[in-house]
């Protein structure tokens, strides 16, 4: 519920003009950044909130089951707070922001309107549209432990255990080619298997794409060079000489966490549950065990 301070009640009661809106993004990386629509800027709750990005919301509309539908912040990207190669990178992914009314006239005078996240972002020439998921939108997400045969945990986290942090899974390279927009091709990896690195994390130590991090789709030698193909493109071109760290992967397999890790007693999943090729399947003659009889009645089209 709103608590709407009575000063601010009263000149909205009397139909004052005086308001804007002041958002305050939050990003997982520490950074706290603040915008308003109105033509100056504004500090609110100690976090001066830039005017002139074009920032503007539109209408949000909520239903019975506490959804919201259609909440969304558009704004032009600069070189100082909202680059795009931050919005590339997924530097604002599920960031918290705050929605704030105010009066700009006496900016003590405010209500928090709303608490969310940052979804989806849309690009488009030099501006961007930003998805607002509200607080319900956690409901809506799938929780507790799921009955699979793959493992649950990741690696390396409290209930894998497995020391990422150990030189037989940790690497540390440079760039020397990079022939495609994700494929690069590395050195300082000569001495780890091929596919130790699959599935993976690489993050950039420097270049252009400094502090960012994503997933190694494919850990491979070819014709005796190191080759990482990375899960997406990155969002400033990689140059040779880029250093990077990698950790190891795991395809959340039993036999890997065994063989790979030895770490099968924190192994997260179950791998003797039945799948459903279990369900489908029926005797076959001739096999180990198996006379071919048929289990159970046979129904015949006569009887």
């Amino acid at each position: 519920m709103l608590t709407i301070p009575t000063a601010l009640q009263a000149r909205l009661d009397a139909g004052v003009t005086t308001l804007a809106q002041c958002w305050i993004v939050r990003r997982r990386d520490g950074a706290v950044l603040g915008f308003t629509d109105h033509d100056r800027d504004l500090v609110i709750e100690g976090v001066s909130c830039r005017a002139g990005t074009g920032f503007s919301a539109s209408e949000a509309s909520q239903r019975f089951d506490l959804s919201v539908d259609g909440a969304e912040i558009s704004g032009a990207l600069d070189d100082t707070l909202l680059r795009e190669a931050d919005l590339a990178a997924g530097r604002f992914d599920a960031a918290a922001i705050e929605s704030w009314l105010v009066d700009w006239s006496a900016p003590e005078l405010r209500v928090l309107m709303a608490r969310g996240t940052l979804g989806e972002v849309r690009r488009e020439g030099s501006a961007f549209t930003a998805e607002l998921r509200g607080l319900a939108d956690l409901l809506s997400q799938e929780t507790g432990r799921l009955y699979t045969a793959s493992c649950s945990a990741d690696l390396g986290d409290a209930r894998c255990r497995v020391d990422l942090g150990s030189p037989a899974r940790r690497g540390e390279g440079r760039v020397v080619a990079a022939p495609g927009t994700s494929t690069i091709t590395v050195s300082g990896l000569d001495g780890f298997a091929p596919g130790l690195f699959t599935a993976g994390r690489l993050s950039w130590r420097s270049g252009a794409n400094a502090g960012a991090a994503v997933e190694i789709k494919q850990h491979r030698i070819v014709g005796g060079e190191v080759r990482l193909s990375l899960w997406q493109a990155m969002a400033e071109p990689i140059v040779a000489g880029d250093s990077f760290v990698v950790t190891a992967g795991c395809d959340k397999l039993f036999a890997t966490c065994r063989d790979r890790f030895g770490n099968s007693d924190n192994f997260r999943g179950f791998p003797q549950i039945p799948g459903n090729d279990f369900v489908v399947s029926y005797p076959v003659p001739g096999a180990p065990g198996n006379t071919g009889e048929p289990i159970g009645p046979v129904l015949r089209g006569d009887v």
